[in-house]
């Protein structure tokens, strides 16, 4: 036996170099303590009032880069794909709060407060940076994406405190359209930044149309066979299979055909949550095994915090982090009292609205990579405010269900 062992081990060996090899033990290892670490600040969050995800990224920070440097280098290739992933599961179940059910119940408030925050945020960021001297075209792209707001914080948070009330249900439907309005607006204020720069934008307005419609079509187109799909497999392991299969085929084949992943995911989730004959069995399956890719989102998200960000950014950042919280105050209360909702609702909307995250930073990259004259300004301004608003932005959103639910 030992003998076997020892040539298997051998063979191993010959087929994968020691060097290749080397990488993935600290890795392992990395992975290993993260999701310890996760159970331990899971019992932290319970005993404070502190969100889980809030504790996940300051964990992030101080095991990453800018402080303590304990993950491996490789780590931080993984953060593109985790993040991937876990914002496909999270468009998917947040996609499956959207049935017919629950749009007769609130759905004009969620589209009215929705577009209200967004126009608000947009116009008072923009016009804020602005008014103090920020550079129009910076000032524009900036106000674009503080539109983008953090479905996965919103829904961990949400879970997290365990309710299922008119306001908390009202919230999950907002924050599953909200990011579709803001990519509109961003392709706007983007198209019309590179005709100011002489670029052209008709280009990017074609793109954005493609992105989003390409978004659409896919989710609905994958979500038929799989409405019909559901319910005719047993619930267990092999609805696991079915659902986890489409879920990341629809992400892929977005990614592939550069189209709003996430849009695509929510359009699938919804799909099938209107259409299916037993619609719960694929969101109980997901809800069973997302959570380890949020664990890694969040932390990961933390980590790529660069500290020296914060300073380079200086004031253009306070200002942004300002401007943005009162352009969700402000539209969340306009949009409330628009659509007639309750004074709770319009309170605090809103403040519940101020996590922003992965679409942010994408928005970020896009503009960086097309404008590289004004990537030196917008990405630390982006990449710190994303951090801080990953720290405070869960715990308003906690403050706030807890206030409009008590």
């Amino acid at each position: 036996m030992r003998a076997c062992a020892s040539t298997s081990g051998v063979a191993a060996r010959a087929r994968y170099p020691a060097e290749a090899l080397d990488p993935w033990g600290p890795l392992l290892v990395s992975l290993g303590c993260i999701c310890l670490a996760g159970l331990v600040l899971d019992v932290v969050g319970r005993r404070t009032r502190l969100p889980r995800v809030t504790l996940l990224v300051l964990f992030g920070v101080a095991v990453g880069p800018s402080a303590l440097d304990l993950l491996p280098d490789m780590t931080a290739a993984w953060f593109p794909a985790v993040s991937d992933i876990a914002l496909v599961m999270i468009g998917f179940l947040l996609g499956g709060t959207l049935t017919r059910k629950s749009l007769r119940e609130h759905g004009g408030q969620v589209l009215g407060i929705s577009l209200l925050v967004v126009c608000a945020t947009f116009a008072v960021v923009g016009l804020g940076l602005a008014a103090i001297g920020a550079p129009p075209i910076l000032a524009l792209l900036l106000a674009a994406i503080a539109t983008a707001t953090d479905p996965a914080a919103s829904f961990d948070v949400v879970r997290e405190r365990g309710t299922d009330t008119p306001f908390s249900r009202m919230l999950l439907a907002i924050v599953a359209i909200d990011d579709a309005w803001g990519l509109v607006v961003f392709g706007l204020a983007f198209a019309v930044a590179l005709v100011v720069q002489g670029d052209g934008g008709a280009g990017v307005l074609a793109h954005a149309g493609w992105e989003l419609g390409g978004g659409v079509a896919l989710g609905v187109a994958l979500g038929l066979p799989m409405a019909y799909l559901t319910g005719r497999i047993e619930p267990g392991e092999p609805t696991l299979y079915e659902a986890l299969g489409l879920v990341f085929v629809c992400g892929g084949l977005a990614i592939w055909l550069e189209v709003s992943f996430l849009m695509a995911s929510m359009c699938l989730g919804a799909t099938v949550a209107n259409l299916a004959r037993h619609h719960t069995r694929p969101f109980h399956a997901i809800e069973g095994i997302e959570y380890p890719f949020l664990l890694l989102f969040f932390v990961l998200a933390g980590a790529a915090l660069d500290v020296g960000a914060l300073w380079v950014a200086g004031s253009w950042l306070a200002a942004y982090l300002g401007f943005r919280v009162v352009g969700r105050l402000v539209g969340g209360w306009l949009g409330g009292a628009l659509v007639g909702a309750e004074r709770k609702t319009r309170r605090w909307i809103g403040i519940a609205l101020l996590p922003q995250a992965g679409v942010a930073l994408g928005m970020a990259l896009v503009a960086s990579r097309r404008l590289p004259e004004w990537s030196d300004a917008i990405l630390p301004i982006v990449v710190a405010s994303t951090v801080l608003f990953e720290l405070l932005g869960p715990l308003a959103t906690r403050i706030a269900l807890e206030r409009a639910d008590p």
